[in-house]
């Protein structure tokens, strides 16, 4: 089955600062990847309420979801804090969920993970995001984007300093890009399941056995 459309990818980021160096650096990465030729979304996280505190119908709890099932591959963008990734982020994430009834939001979805720190570089970010990105059954792409000191990298209007950090979400995106058409057309094939074939078809045996008794 071929695909007519641009590759759909979904940006989500983790801090609502005025100037938020995971929102800008998320910026700069769906410019680059539009240069490629994708169609971007980004979910605004503001309002969104912490996981469990409100039912799951609340309006930016479904925006997000369908957001989700919109897209085809995502990028997480992450400030570090605590040396890890920031509640905002997680909730975003926690709020997905691995099925909704017969579909899942995220599986066989390309993934790339990017983070800003204040200080020196890390990875425990990233990492986390990988994580998260492997439990949620998604394809996460080996590059990732770690930029240190980000308020030295970004211009006044928001857009990213040339850089080799600016240099790396350039290889970030182009990876993501291909390895999203790439992916895209074969994506029952590489998430079929024995596990879940054979529990469907247990399902399907019960179903018959009820309908024969009546």
């Amino acid at each position: 089955m071929g695909f007519d459309h641009p590759p759909r990818i979904l940006f989500l980021y983790g801090s609502l600062r005025e100037r938020s160096y995971s929102r800008l650096l998320a910026e700069e990465a769906a410019r680059i990847i539009e240069g490629f030729g994708a169609e971007v979304k980004f979910f605004c996280p503001q309002g969104l309420p912490l996981y469990g505190a409100e039912p799951d119908t609340h309006p930016k709890v479904q925006e997000l979801r369908s957001l989700s099932l919109w897209s085809e591959g995502q990028v997480w963008s992450s400030p570090e804090l605590h040396g890890n990734i920031s509640g905002l982020m997680k909730t975003q994430l926690d709020w997905i969920p691995l099925t909704l009834g017969a579909v899942r939001p995220t599986q066989g979805r390309t993934l790339a993970v990017m983070q800003v720190s204040g200080g020196s570089q890390s990875f425990n970010t990233v990492n986390t995001l990988r994580v998260l990105g492997r439990w949620m059954r998604m394809f996460t792409i080996p590059n990732q984007s770690s930029v240190a000191k980000a308020y030295q990298e970004f211009n006044e209007d928001g857009t990213m300093k040339a850089s080799a950090y600016r240099d790396r979400v350039i290889d970030v995106m182009e990876e993501l890009y291909r390895f999203t058409l790439l992916l895209r057309e074969n994506v029952d094939e590489l998430t079929d399941r024995y596990s879940e074939r054979k529990a469907s078809s247990a399902a399907q045996l019960a179903e018959t056995a009820q309908k024969a008794l009546g």
